[in-house]
């Protein structure tokens, strides 16, 4: 579905990406690892049409997408979700969600919003909350939620488990794992969190100073002597 060819950007004059490639080829969920400045979001907000290519090509179901505004490649299935949630902390968990769906009707939204509080049910309890008074671990859920009401074909994570702590990480993950197996989302997660990406990804990349330095399924980058010295303490897992 989403095919990235050699892409190089970067802010002002500073080139961040250098001939960055990545295919998804039949993943479902494809992680890209790498130490905090390696280009990771850099990469999520390129594909989002936040950030615009350079040189280079992004392809989605085979078309390019590279010069598209963020509108357009929204409503072309792709949802990026962002470090720090960003959720709108004086709006309740309702309004919060039907954001994510402005583009939607209200029927396909009351439809989709039904669905999505199946999958968070701490978020249906709290309804008519205001975002900022839940937990950092439910505003994460929220972000996830408020994707999902767009209805991606593809979702963009970027650091979902920051600042979380364990337990919560875990089930955010597990989470991530359902969508893409029981709802059919595709999902490119950008993580520090080697251990729990690799866990329930099909793919990896690992990233560094912007470079595409390694790449392989899941398994084969846990067996990776470089990748378990630097991502996994030194562990095979």
């Amino acid at each position: 579905m989403l095919k990235i060819i050699d892409l190089t950007t970067g802010y002002g004059p500073v080139e961040v990406l250098h001939d960055v490639n990545l295919d998804f080829k039949d993943s479902r969920i494809v992680t890209v690892l790498g130490a905090n400045g390696a280009g990771k979001s850099t990469l999520i907000k390129t594909i989002s049409g936040i950030l615009k290519p350079w040189k280079g090509s992004i392809l989605f179901d085979g078309k390019d997408i590279s010069r598209m505004s963020t509108s357009q490649i929204a409503k072309m299935g792709i949802v990026h979700v962002p470090e720090g949630r960003h959720i709108f902390p004086n709006l309740t968990v309702r309004e919060n969600l039907l954001l994510g769906g402005y583009f939607r009707s209200d029927k396909e939204n009351k439809e989709t919003l039904d669905q999505v509080l199946k999958l968070f049910p701490a978020l249906k309890e709290r309804i008519n909350q205001k975002g900022g008074n839940l937990s950092g671990g439910e505003q994460q859920m929220l972000a996830i939620a408020r994707g999902l009401m767009a209805k991606p074909r593809l979702l963009l994570l970027d650091e979902p488990s920051l600042g979380l702590a364990p337990i919560l990480v875990s089930e955010i993950f597990q989470t991530v794992k359902s969508l893409a197996q029981q709802e059919g989302v595709q999902v490119l997660l950008v993580e520090q969190n080697a251990r729990k990406a690799l866990d329930i990804s099909d793919t990896g990349y690992v990233m560094v100073l912007g470079r595409i330095v390694l790449s392989g399924t899941s398994d084969e980058l846990r067996e990776n002597p470089e990748v378990r010295k630097l991502y996994l303490g030194g562990q095979n897992v």
